[in-house]
Order: C-alpha cells, then structure tokens, then sequence
C-alpha cells in the first residue's frame, strides 16, 4: 500500500531524517576517532569528512523539525537543499562506477601530488615509497625503506582503488535514491492537511 496518508508521510519523513542523523554522527565520530588514533593525520581529510557530516546533521535536523512541526517554510527548504545534495550526489556517484583505468590512475597521481601529509599517512599504512618510483636516496616512513625492499605505492593503491570506486559508488548511488525519496516524500507531506487541525484550514 502506497504512503498516502498524512501519519504515515510524517513517520516516514520523521525515519528518514532521523536515519540521516545517524549516518552523520557516525562520520563526525570515525574522522575524530581516526584522527585521534593518528591513522589519519590530514587535516584537510578529517576536516572534510566532519564538514560533510555536520553539513548531514544539520540539513536532517531542519527535515526532523520541519516533519514534526509540519513547518511549510522549513519543509520547503529541506526539500530544495535534498534535491541539490541528490544531483551531485548522483553525479559523483556516477562518475565513480564509470571511471576507466586511465583516468583512476591519473586522479590518484593529483591526489597524491596535492599532499605531502596524505602520501607519508599512505606510505606508512601500506608500507610502500613513491608513486610510481622508489627513490632510495631521499625519505621515507615505510618499515620497509632501510632495507630498500619497497615497492611503489601506485601498485598497492590501485590493486584497491576500483573495488573502492566501485564500493563508494555503490553507497552514494543508494544514498542519492533515498535523497530522492525524501523529496518525494516533503512535497506530499507538505500539500496533505493535519487531521487534528482545523479540518477547513490548509497548511
């Protein structure tokens, strides 16, 4: 049976959002976890994935209350902000399924030139030196590089890297669909009247 009615536009609105607080709390805490055990000590990665996770908290709290409240001007701005979140996420979704080889390796390369903090934090964690080559005269935090047994970090990021594309595309692309159905949802809720209201009254 479709959700048509208002209790039941209400309680779905109200699970969704209250999904998408939980989604974003645990954002916040695994980037504060992994920066506080020193497995991640970018800044600009663990700053990113809070930034991304409050902007979630704070984009679900607006839709709870909104839901809740049955606030129509509340309603309304979740309801645009979701469908913006829902496009790009669609769109980067996309492009991680459909990246060829070529192109992986090359954003692989400008990531990895745009930070030194990110290539000693890999380095380190995959115990491996350089991109695409091993320079045995110049520095490296791999266990392995006094032994000058390395392998280059290019070969062990992208024996991982399409599973991850294609992993991390998999949930934003499942994600972007229940962006799509909250929209869905907020429009109809917004245009249906509260029972225990005024029954000639529109809100």
């Amino acid at each position: 049976m479709v959700c048509g009615g208002f209790t039941c536009s209400k309680n779905s609105l109200c699970a969704l959002n209250i999904l998408y607080v939980m989604v974003s709390l645990l954002m916040i805490g695994i980037a504060a976890w992994g920066k506080w055990f020193g497995l991640v000590s970018s800044f600009q990665v663990v700053g990113g994935v809070i930034g991304v996770g409050v902007f979630l908290f704070f984009v679900a709290l607006v839709g709870l209350i909104g839901a809740m409240r049955h606030h129509q001007v509340l309603l309304f701005f979740y309801m645009i902000i979701l469908f913006m979140v829902f496009v790009v996420q669609f769109s980067v979704s996309c492009a991680c399924l459909a990246i060829n080889k070529d192109q992986q390796s090359h954003l692989l390369e400008v990531g990895w030139n745009n930070s030194k903090i990110t290539q000693k934090d890999v380095e380190k964690t995959l115990n491996c030196c350089g991109f695409s080559s091993v320079n045995n005269n110049g520095t490296c935090d791999a266990p392995c590089f006094p032994n000058h047994s390395c392998a280059t970090c290019a070969a062990k990021i992208q024996q991982h890297a399409g599973e991850v594309l294609h992993f991390a595309g998999g949930i934003g692309l499942f994600f972007s669909f229940t962006e799509i159905l909250g929209v869905w949802l907020t429009y109809s809720y917004r245009n249906q009247k509260d029972p225990r209201a005024n029954p000639s009254a529109f809100l």
